[in-house]
């Protein structure tokens, strides 16, 4: 029963230097278990839930999630010259990419943890999907601008380098991959962002992605 109440999050772990658990359930007996060992612990619970014992817990709050989804026929169809996606980009041009990309995240958030580790966490989120072949490259005029990270129809995560920030470019480069992967069958792409993050949560919207499933998510850290 503890093994679905507390699930060990390893790649978590591997960049935070310290035990790490995502917990199952919104319960007490879960929230009792993540008062013992030293380490991090992460819960979703819904947004309208009472709160009130993950106060009990030392919980405290992180970020907001919702999923931002849409099918083939809702998808805004933007193209523009000199903008081309591709897979397999070079990865060290990717990976440099990463530095400081994502302040959005929940961990670069969390008061109880290093920025160093947070980028590590993601860093090696990077790398993994690079190794495994699921990343597409963001180019404007030859050169790379950025990456989108995908796993079967969810966009698992992206970034856009500073200079081709605030540029209206990104609305181009999502199109195209999102009509990549319904066209190689995805009947809904969806991914989840920061409730925060206005100029991300913007671009779905322009795109014609409706958002669903909000979730707050809370942790703590057990010295």
């Amino acid at each position: 029963m503890a093994e679905t109440l507390l699930i060990p999050t390893p790649w978590d772990t591997a960049a935070l230097g310290m035990p790490t658990w995502e917990l199952g359930e919104y319960s007490e007996s879960a929230l009792r278990l993540a008062t013992g060992a030293a380490g991090h612990y992460t819960i979703k619970v819904d947004p309208l839930a009472d709160k009130a014992l993950l106060a009990e817990f030392g919980f405290y709050y992180c970020d907001t999630l919702i999923e931002p989804f849409c099918s083939e026929n809702k998808l805004r169809n933007y193209e523009r010259p000199g903008m081309d996606v591709h897979r397999q980009p070079e990865p060290d041009e990717v990976l440099q990419i990463c530095d400081g990309a994502f302040s959005y995240g929940r961990f670069h958030r969390d008061f109880n943890l290093s920025k160093a580790a947070a980028d590590l966490r993601y860093l090696n989120w990077t790398k993994q999907l690079l190794a495994q072949q699921q990343v597409y490259g963001l180019y404007w005029q030859g050169r790379l601008g950025g990456f989108i990270a995908y796993s079967d129809n969810n966009l698992v995560l992206h970034a856009v380098a500073p200079d081709c920030r605030g540029k209206g470019l990104a609305k181009y480069w999502w199109s195209a991959v999102c009509k990549e992967l319904f066209h190689s069958g995805q009947k809904e792409i969806k991914s989840s962002i920061s409730a925060g993050n206005m100029a991300v949560l913007n671009l779905y919207a322009s795109l014609g992605f409706s958002f669903r499933n909000p979730n707050d998510v809370y942790h703590r850290y057990v010295p």
